[in-house]
């Protein structure tokens, strides 16, 4: 039986950042013991679909899990543990904000066996942290970090953002040396996307908010690239860098097409080549009893669509697709299904094929969006 992996999505938040457009909801804490009853109950009646199936990662994400009260993650993690096989080396992660967590939260995380921790920094700059709404300051995030290796995590990654309001190519270095001093396991860097409907979406549109121009941004995440790379960092994502031996191993399984199941509010799952969702009203989670009645179907993948989507998967990883894990998969040679696509992306410099691999150029880099394109 082919091994899964778990997401689990908490939507509760202090304060919804302004540029986030994620299925969060602010200041409903009272709602949040309900939600997790209603959370444990999809568990268990998913589960009798997965009894063979392996667990090989878990992943709590929001929102923000870390603000909710510790025992409610244990709720959460004892009924995975109760209802589906573990790996006993899972890779169990929970996303953390500074100022959300103490001590005694943290131990509770280690006591139900998460292992790696994810924390939202985005920027160093107090300044750039107050436009886009974090409800910390980088004094804040170091307080937290402290404590999270005082308790022993030895996994951990840092978020950090580029491309944001009032920031420069020297604030995003000093940013990014500062984490590196830190010398956490592994670094994400996202560059920010303007998405309809946030608050940071209608500041830029009214003017009372300006932003890098494209060249800045690449200046930026090139710089970046260089500075991180040059710490030891390895480049093994389009937006992710890590030590040896830390890639994350939930994000290589979803660029990898491999199988998972989402648990809770809007949460998606891809089972058998079919990509569902859940609801995404907080009230109507809650209220079903029948966990079927609050899941859609988003779309059946044929052969076609499986082959093209794990090409456009795979050439986010920095050592591109494997020719031969393609032909394993799906018994074709990837080199000949896209021919025209292919050809046309090397002849304009935007990706490379060696014996094994078909890979992003540097140029490719800055225009992924284009090279993905040509495969949907």
């Amino acid at each position: 039986m082919e091994k899964l992996g778990i997401y689990v999505h908490i939507p509760f938040c202090i304060k919804k950042c302004s540029y986030c457009d994620f299925i969060s909801y602010e200041q409903k804490y009272d709602m949040v013991k309900s939600y997790v009853q209603a959370l444990l109950e999809e568990i268990r009646q998913e589960a009798k679909k997965f009894k063979e199936n392996i667990i090989d990662t878990i992943y709590i994400g929001g929102g923000t899990p870390s603000s909710i009260d510790s025992k409610y993650i244990i709720e959460i993690l004892e009924e995975l543990y109760k209802n589906f096989k573990i790996q006993e080396d899972a890779e169990i992660t929970i996303e953390v904000n500074p100022g959300t967590v103490e001590k005694e939260k943290l131990q509770d995380y280690k006591k139900v066996k998460i292992n790696r921790i994810s924390i939202g920094l985005q920027s160093t700059n107090n300044e750039i942290l107050g436009q886009i709404g974090r409800i910390h300051n980088y004094e804040k995030f170091i307080e937290t970090y402290k404590l999270i290796r005082e308790v022993g995590f030895n996994n951990v990654n840092i978020d950090l953002m580029l491309a944001l309001p009032k920031q420069t190519v020297e604030i995003l270095e000093e940013s990014v040396k500062k984490v590196i001093d830190l010398q956490p396991e592994h670094i994400s860097l996202y560059s920010l996307i303007l998405e309809e409907g946030t608050g940071l979406y209608k500041k830029y549109n009214q003017g009372k908010i300006t932003l890098p121009e494209d060249d800045t941004e690449r200046k930026m995440y090139w710089n970046t690239k260089k500075i991180l790379e040059g710490a030891g960092y390895i480049h093994y994502e389009i937006s992710n860098f890590a030590k040896k031996g830390y890639f994350s191993k939930h994000n290589m399984n979803c660029w990898k097409q491999k199988q998972y199941i989402g648990f809770g509010v809007a949460a998606h799952s891809f089972i058998n080549n079919v990509r569902t969702s859940n609801t995404i009203k907080l009230e109507d989670y809650i209220k079903s009893k029948n966990k079927e009645e609050i899941k859609k179907i988003e779309e059946k993948l044929n052969e076609e669509d499986l082959m093209k989507e794990y090409m456009i998967l795979g050439l986010r990883k920095i050592e591109g697709v494997s020719i031969q894990e393609f032909k394993t998969k799906f018994i074709k040679n990837p080199l000949y299904e896209f021919r025209n696509e292919l050809n046309k992306l090397v002849e304009q410099g935007m990706i490379e094929i060696d014996t094994d691999s078909i890979k992003l150029t540097n140029k490719g880099l800055d225009f992924a969006n284009i090279v993905w394109e040509e495969f949907i």
